[in-house]
C-alpha cells in the first residue's frame, strides 16, 4: 500500500492545519509521525482500523485529532493551537494490524508543516 499525505504548509503559533493521508489500498491502524530538524522521527498520533480507538503523544493531546475515513482510504491529523515546537515533515504510517501495536509496515513520503512564532 502506497501512502501520500498532503495539507502541511507555513502558519502561524496558534493556528490550526489539517493533514490528509491517502492509502492506495485498504489501510490497517494508521498512524501520524514526525521528524523535527536534528532530531529523531517520533510518534504522534495512531488510529485503529474501526476508529474506536485512538492514540496520542502528550505532545499532541488536547491539540491534534486523528481521524479516519475507510470509505475513501484516507487518514486525517487535525493540528490545533499549533506550537512553533510543532515545527516538522509530518509522515503517515500504515501499521501492521487491525490494531495499533507500534509497528509500521508502511510510511508515506512526509509533508512539511513549518509553525512560526
Amino acid at each position: 500500500v502506497q501512502l501520500q499525505a498532503s495539507g502541511g504548509g507555513l502558519v502561524q503559533a496558534g493556528d490550526s492545519l489539517g493533514l490528509s493521508c491517502v492509502a492506495s489500498g485498504r489501510m490497517y491502524a494508521m498512524g501520524w509521525f514526525r521528524q523535527a530538524p536534528g532530531k529523531e522521527r517520533e510518534f504522534v498520533a495512531a488510529i485503529s482500523w474501526s476508529g474506536r480507538n485512538t492514540y496520542s503523544a502528550d505532545s499532541a493531546k488536547g491539540r491534534f485529532t486523528i481521524s479516519r475515513d475507510n470509505t475513501n482510504n484516507t487518514v486525517y491529523l487535525q493540528m490545533n493551537n499549533l506550537k512553533p515546537e510543532d515545527t516538522a515533515v509530518y509522515y503517515c504510517a500504515m501499521g501492521d494490524t487491525g490494531n495499533w501495536r507500534g509497528g509500521v509496515d508502511s510510511w508515506g513520503k512526509g509533508t512539511l508543516v513549518t509553525v512560526s512564532s
